[in-house]
């Protein structure tokens, strides 16, 4: 039997999935996907490949995620998932890439600077 260890990542979210052939078991933090994101749209969201890949049934899945937000939280899960499913089975990798599971998204909140009020915007200049 073959257990795949992956990582994924959104934002400032990253999550390590443990993947391996079951009965479509899933634990996210040692909870149910339902009870963890507790909203329906970030569990369908997270799950997203293993209903892409008809693989709901056929494997049990392990995740640790920490960091971010339960929307970042959600990605990467997503992601990780993705790039499990390739490895466990790498004739799925086409709709995955089709679906944009395997990308990771780039888009973080960008710093905070000194000297400023906001992430841009700087103190209000008066001349007189």
């Amino acid at each position: 039997m073959e257990i795949v260890n992956v990582s994924g990542s959104r934002k400032r979210a990253v999550a390590r999935v443990t993947l391996k052939r079951g009965s479509g078991r899933v634990f996210i933090n040692g909870k149910s996907p339902q009870e963890y994101f507790k909203k329906a749209h970030l569990v369908q969201w997270a799950l997203e490949p293993l209903e892409a890949t008809g693989l709901r049934d056929v494997v049990d899945i392990k995740v640790r995620v920490e960091g971010g937000g339960v929307s970042g939280q959600a990605g990467a899960v997503r992601h990780a998932l993705a790039r499990a499913i390739v490895i466990l089975d790498p004739s799925k990798r086409p709709i995955l890439r089709k679906a944009g599971m395997l990308t990771r998204d780039p888009r973080e909140k960008e710093r905070m600077k000194y000297g400023r009020t906001k992430r841009r915007r700087a103190w209000q200049y008066t001349k007189r």
